[in-house]
């Protein structure tokens, strides 16, 4: 257990606490590891509806007959909806747990991806995907809250864990959607398709886990007289908006999505420019994407050892940096360097993930801190890959979009070391525990 989470295990404040936190008593024996399995499984399906669309995106498009400016909204709506989707989280949590509302956010995913293939029009496959993008929103934000609830001194491991299944699912769909394709038949139409088999899984274990839940909140509950239906009141917390380490974080996600989502739209084609081959430019991508994969395990657990993470976050800026100085000085000679300085920086998320949960005490903190880091983050990113694309439009070259994309990275590792530092957003709202 790390020097951060036992300290706040072992505050006062949770003998205090009029609902304490749901003791191994009130849960069945094998909701602890059918939950991680659980978890994991959640995680998986967090961007293989993104990422699936994305390798088969002319495809879908020539078939569909959408326009541009269609096919430019389709790629804009996952941010869109994680952000407006994500600020529900808090008050769905509050009304059903947050098990149930993950449970519910894999039924979502799974009938948005089964519904979406068999769309006639491009008005019908966007709202389908927004069913599935308003699933992945609300896990996005309570998968964190879960972690804090049931695994509090494993936050930075189980936080590891989960942002490494994340990461494996993004680069899988991105990678196998093709070849499965081409092998069941080459019709887009399947190659989406098959993603929600993945998202059927999650929902039939994830039913038993919110049933399970549900029935030792209730018992809990019952045992303390509390008469509260659940065990944990997620509308406790502090009032985020007041707090900096908060906003901090906030603008924090914000920056890293920015560099996320402009590296997964544009990294290709700066290399291409470059004179690397279309196939060899996929490769690279693959490759920058591929670096989250085992880091997105060791740097929450490293965090969760940590009591200041602000050194983490400038480290990976400064890996991020040197990618785009080589970026614009040698594209082409150091193009494999390049990629693998950018998976590392692009780490940047699982490290704001386990923020999240370590700048909270108790489970109603990480709900709404997790709502408004996340919405309000996404929000934040939005404007950037269509920044980065207008000034490649009109400037004719990489050079003034790579200084963007390095001066960006400035400000994100000074709002990394902000939301770094050793502190709760409940200390700064004064709230006594």
């Amino acid at each position: 257990m790390s020097d951060e989470e036992t300290k706040t295990l072992a505050r006062p404040a949770a003998d205090r606490a009029p609902v304490p936190a749901p003791p191994a008593t009130a849960q069945p024996a094998w909701l602890g590891p059918v939950l991680i399995v659980g978890i994991v499984l959640a995680a998986l399906n967090l961007r293989p509806a993104i990422t699936s669309l994305g390798a088969l995106f002319e495809e879908t498009r020539t078939g569909l007959g959408m326009s541009g400016t269609v096919a430019g909204l389709i790629t804009s709506v996952p941010a869109l909806c994680f952000a407006v989707f994500g600020v529900t989280a808090p008050r769905l949590s509050r009304r059903f747990g947050p098990v149930a509302v993950v449970c519910a956010g894999m039924a979502a995913v799974a009938a948005g991806l089964l519904i979406r293939p068999f769309a006639a029009g491009a008005a019908g496959f966007l709202a389908a995907s927004a069913l599935s993008l308003a699933g992945i929103a609300l896990t996005n934000v309570l998968l964190p809250v879960i972690v804090k609830r049931y695994f509090p001194d494993r936050v930075g491991t189980m936080t590891g864990l989960y942002s490494m299944a994340l990461a494996a699912g993004t680069s899988l769909a991105a990678a196998a959607t093709v070849p499965l394709t081409d092998a069941l038949g080459g019709s887009w139409r399947t190659g989406l398709l098959m993603w929600a088999s993945l998202a059927l899984v999650a929902v039939l274990l994830w039913l038993p886990i919110a049933r399970a839940a549900r029935r030792a909140d209730r018992a809990q509950a019952a045992a303390a007289g509390s008469g509260a239906g659940a065990a944990v009141r997620t509308d406790a917390g502090p009032r985020v908006t007041r707090s900096r380490t908060a906003w901090a974080l906030a603008c924090y996600f914000g920056l890293q999505a920015t560099g996320a989502y402009i590296t997964m739209g544009w990294l290709p084609q700066i290399f291409r420019d470059a004179g690397v081959s279309a196939s060899t430019a996929g490769v690279l991508l693959a490759v920058t994407m591929v670096m989250g994969v085992p880091l997105a395990f060791v740097i929450p657990g490293l965090a969760g050892r940590m009591r200041n993470q602000g050194a983490i976050a400038v480290t990976l800026g400064l890996f991020g940096l040197t990618g785009y100085l080589g970026l614009y000085f040698a594209p082409a000679a150091g193009a494999w360097a390049w990629a693998l300085l950018l998976g590392v920086s692009n780490c940047a998320f699982p490290l704001v993930i386990t923020m999240i949960g370590l700048r909270a005490k108790s489970p109603a903190g990480v709900v709404k801190l997790s709502a408004f880091a996340q919405s309000t983050g996404y929000l934040i990113s939005i404007p950037g890959p269509l920044v980065v694309g207008t000034l490649y439009q009109h400037s004719g070259g990489w050079d003034l979009p790579l200084a963007l994309m390095a001066g960006l990275l400035v400000p994100q590792i000074a709002l990394g070391v902000l939301a770094g530092r050793d502190r709760t957003i409940e200390d700064e709202c004064g709230m006594r525990d």
